[in-house]
């Protein structure tokens, strides 16, 4: 059985648009099957702001993976692209978070599912209601629409 499943991609380092791009090929090949993809956003960095801006790009796929599995193949791409993890929100090749899966929600150690901070990154957001804007947050009962109207980041998010 397939599961659908939100993936956030950002990129603040290098070839940024390549990278995203190897990175939906990798998803491609290792995760599942890309049912749509946002168009790529950029906005200044969050959290840590001296430091590039980042491209984002949300995805929407079917895997077979568990939610565990997921996280852990993505962690492996993550890898093999390159990331190295210095700091929380810090400077990165790439960056891959899983938003929703399905409409479970799971509070692991590792794996916090809805993405915690979905309420409070509009890079997240506007890409997300870009393909997806009816999707209710399981936990919040509200659309992605509903939630970028009431998001207090106020960085902006450009489209490339």
């Amino acid at each position: 059985m397939t599961h659908k499943v939100y993936l956030l991609l950002g990129s603040n380092l290098g070839d940024r648009v390549g990278v995203l791009l190897k990175a939906q090929q990798e998803i491609s090949a290792r995760v599942g099957t890309v049912i749509k993809s946002s168009s790529i956003y950029e906005t200044l960095a969050w959290g840590i702001e001296n430091q590039p801006a980042f491209l984002n790009q949300v995805l929407l796929i079917e895997t077979f993976l568990t939610p565990q599995e997921l996280l852990i193949t993505i962690n492996k791409i993550e890898q093999d692209l390159g990331r190295i993890r210095h700091q929380k929100w810090g400077e990165r090749l790439i960056d891959i978070d899983i938003l929703y899966y399905e409409n479970q929600i799971i509070d692991e150690e590792h794996l916090k599912i809805p993405h915690p901070e979905i309420i409070n990154r509009r890079f997240t957001l506007v890409p997300l209601v870009e393909i997806a804007a009816d999707f209710v947050h399981p936990a919040l009962d509200k659309t992605q629409e509903e939630l970028l109207e009431v998001c207090r980041d106020e960085l902006e998010v450009k489209k490339c």
